[in-house]
């Protein structure tokens, strides 16, 4: 189950390793349908890479922070540093093969 992160907790969750961080809200249809995929990716990723989701209703500094303007958005963060922005719904393979990238 993805680590649920707010505006105060996010920066702890990402310090280290590879963390993919997912901004969605309940209503939302296509962040309803990313849930399961990056819940699936992330055991089996196991360790390797952390998933925590940012729901953006609650917490919109962070939101505003990373600029996000629509939803699904997913950031991935390199031990605490933003690397890169994947915006929209992306079927499982696909962001298998994008974060086994970054982790080579």
């Amino acid at each position: 189950m993805s680590i649920q992160v707010t505006d105060t907790t996010w920066q702890i969750e990402v310090q280290e390793g590879l963390t993919l961080m997912d901004f969605w809200a309940p209503w939302c249809g296509p962040c309803r349908m990313l849930g399961p995929v990056l819940e699936e990716i992330e055991v089996e990723m196991d360790s390797k890479v952390k998933i925590v989701k940012l729901n953006i209703d609650e917490n919109q500094m962070t939101a505003s922070q990373f600029g996000i303007m629509s939803i699904p958005t997913m950031v991935l963060f390199k031990d605490g540093q933003p690397v890169e922005k994947l915006t929209g719904y992306h079927p499982k393979d696909v962001l298998v093969d994008y974060l086994e990238t970054k982790l080579a």
